[in-house]
């Protein structure tokens, strides 16, 4: 497992363009018949991607971890975004459609992926966070998410927020989940953009055409940077920074949050005009 050293935002501003993807984007999780992990020193966050094809995928404990399996101090959020496949958990077998997602909390020594079809494959996008306390497994199917609708097609940001694993949902110790859709000829997301200084956040971009790219921005209103992405990149957003980003075409991403509080609408605005 490798480990990413996020800046701060004293260093932020003096950093090159290469410095801030070594240090915020993690590019190279995604590997076809792979489980890929990253610790994030913030939060103590572990960002991964299990691509089972053929073989199962277990998820073990890795050394840096200091655990006897993954979950023993930490929960999971996993999302499906490939073809139908299983997560067994403790012995217990859980369907994931596409866009399914699963919570497993702390206390499962066994967790392990497959994929029901190698011609379709499961992917499994895996974001977990330290917990004090453990909840149950929980599946939430697509359908059963919570969906709300915001913007609009003047200001190019129609799209539809649908609400995992959060205090009216999925219960977790501190992680909260979901995933935004963008509708087509919409490219921008999280825009007026904000901070949320008591929880940091990952957004992990799919379904970005293989021609097309996300302009992530981030930084604090005043002093604004991007970071170019591709399908399936993720990037990850220090508490001090906005997390926003416009596409050359309509895409989505898989938003995750941990810190001091779970409360979705805890958001420090800023402004389109406040934007430097």
């Amino acid at each position: 497992m490798k480990t990413l050293y996020t800046p701060d935002a004293v260093r932020y501003p003096r950093m090159t363009t290469q410095e801030l993807r070594e240090s915020c984007l993690l590019g190279d999780l995604y590997e076809p018949g792979k489980l890929n992990l990253t610790y994030v020193d913030f939060e103590r966050a572990v960002v991964g991607i299990a691509a089972p094809l053929t073989s199962p995928l277990v998820l073990g404990a890795d050394p840096e971890l200091r655990a006897k399996y993954f979950t023993e101090r930490r929960e999971l959020g996993v999302l499906n975004i490939g073809g139908a496949g299983t997560v067994t958990v403790d012995g217990k077998c859980y369907d994931l459609r596409n866009l399914d997602v699963l919570y497993i909390g702390c206390g499962n020594s066994e967790v392990i992926f497959a994929s029901s079809d190698k011609a379709n494959p499961a992917v499994y996008y895996l974001l977990s966070y330290p917990a004090h306390a453990s909840y149950p497994v929980a599946l939430v199917r697509k359908e059963d998410a919570l969906p709300t609708t915001l913007g609009s097609l003047e200001t190019c940001n129609r799209r539809t927020i649908y609400k995992y694993i959060h205090l009216d949902g999925a219960r977790s110790c501190q992680l909260v989940m979901g995933v935004t859709h963008l509708e087509p000829g919409s490219n921008w997301n999280t825009m007026p953009a904000h901070t949320h200084s008591r929880r940091s956040e990952i957004y992990f971009y799919f379904n970005v055409n293989s021609e097309a790219r996300v302009f992530h921005l981030m930084g604090p209103p005043e002093e604004t940077r991007h970071i170019v992405l591709r399908d399936k990149d993720v990037v990850v957003s220090p508490t001090w920074s906005i997390h926003s980003g416009v596409g050359t075409r309509a895409y989505s991403f898989c938003w995750g949050m941990g810190g001091e509080n779970q409360d979705y609408g805890d958001m420090d605005a800023a402004p389109v005009e406040s934007l430097k």
